[in-house]
């Protein structure tokens, strides 16, 4: 438990910076169009994916050396496309309630891994991704008079979501590294949202430059702890503690912006959690014991899950 304790400190660390993040592009999305300040940090981001990429060995050349090409592209692609939508439902259905359905994504995404990957869900981790829907439907209660359409942009960017993160996993088994991944994810956003960008250029005052400013440096900040997290630390232990970046969400909403919030949210927040955290449980029983590992790494587990 102690090799584990400086792994958990960067990732709680980056998720108070995610949730900070997520407060900003909220506000920035209330007074310009989003494809505008999302294009200015992704500027920012590319620079720090390139510079991260050049003190690799082998510097740019060998970190952008990946088997599947246009497929890391289009993951670049869909995360930024992500980005806008989800900063759109901020906006539009509330960052507690956009963060609240968001945490479904794991969910999703072991969904997801079944015809994209080949992995097989047995009927633990099945059971967890229904519970997770059933809190999903108590959050967006549809049928009810407070169901609010533009849940259908954090559905949608939930799902994409998880996408990405399930062609993050199918790149990286294939590359046997993450480091061409990070790059494509920076060239691939940039290059398409500054084709997209431009056309919605505003002028911000000098006050939301500055928010501007803060926004980039909180996503990268974010994601510098989250490398390395990741590095010092089996990322099966501190996966847990990436759900604490909608809780922190679910707060910023109403204390800042005067968001409603009832306890129907909290409930089908806690059940997508709670499920999620089950679900992440079984995935760590059915991993090999680094103290005693089995004969033949291999070989697939003689049942699903």
């Amino acid at each position: 438990m102690q090799r584990s304790v400086p792994g958990i400190r960067f990732v709680l660390i980056a998720m108070v910076l995610f949730a900070f993040q997520d407060g900003i592009s909220r506000h920035l999305a209330e007074h310009y169009p989003v494809p505008f300040f999302v294009m200015v940090r992704y500027w920012f981001f590319l620079i720090f994916v390139l510079a991260l990429s050049a003190r690799r060995k082998g510097g740019l050349r060998a970190t952008a050396r990946t088997r599947w090409p246009l497929l890391q592209f289009f993951r670049g692609v869909l995360l930024a496309s992500q980005i806008v939508i989800i900063v759109i439902a901020f906006g539009r259905l509330g960052l507690g309630a956009t963060q609240a359905i968001f945490a479904m994504q794991p969910l999703l995404a072991t969904l997801l891994a079944v015809p994209l990957l080949g992995e097989r869900i047995g009927p633990h981790r099945l059971a967890a991704i229904l519970v997770g829907f059933a809190g999903m439907l108590v959050i967006l209660r549809p049928g009810v008079d407070v169901f609010d359409p533009n849940a259908i942009l954090a559905l949608t960017a939930t799902l994409m979501f998880a996408l990405y993160a399930v062609l993050t996993r199918l790149v990286g088994r294939e590359d046997g590294s993450s480091a061409p991944a990070f790059l494509y994810t920076g060239v691939g956003g940039a290059a398409v949202l500054t084709l997209i960008g431009p056309f919605y250029w505003a002028e911000p005052t000098l006050a939301d430059w500055g928010w501007i400013l803060v926004l980039s440096i909180t996503g990268m900040s974010g994601h510098y702890f989250l490398i390395r997290a990741y590095e010092v630390t089996e990322a099966v232990r501190i996966q847990p503690f990436v759900y604490l970046q909608p809780m922190f969400a679910m707060i910023i909403g109403p204390v800042v912006f005067g968001e409603p919030s009832d306890i129907w949210i909290w409930v089908g927040a806690a059940m997508i959690v709670l499920a999620g955290l089950y679900a992440l449980w079984r995935e760590r029983l059915r991993l090999p014991s680094p103290a005693s590992p089995s004969q033949d790494d291999r070989k697939p587990p003689s049942h699903a899950d």
